[in-house]
């Protein structure tokens, strides 16, 4: 058996400012390609991530909708964690993350 899954994240920097989205993909626990906002493009973390990557890449559509989510889902909702992010602001060194 062995499991993969994606796990995706906002962070934010003096509230909405910088936001940063991070989309990670593992298999058996093990990061092997991601999504990263501040780069706009995929990037292999590991070799089996590079086939991937190539191709999420060169794909206009997918590269588009990822580069977006930084508004469409971390900004929007910004507001439902906002709370909890800024009420813990000091814990995590001025950090929030959703």
């Amino acid at each position: 058996h062995f499991l993969e899954y994606c796990k995706r994240e906002c962070h934010f920097f003096n509230g909405t400012e910088r936001v940063r989205f991070l989309d990670r993909y593992f298999y058996n626990g093990e990061e092997y390609v991601r999504f990263d906002s501040d780069w706009g493009e995929f990037r292999a973390v590991t070799e089996l991530g590079r086939p991937d990557a190539e191709y999420w890449n060169s794909q206009k559509e997918i590269l588009e909708e990822r580069r977006a989510e930084v508004d469409r889902v971390c900004r929007h909702n910004y507001g439902v964690g906002e709370s909890f992010t800024v009420q813990r602001r000091g814990e995590r060194g001025g950090e929030g993350r959703i």
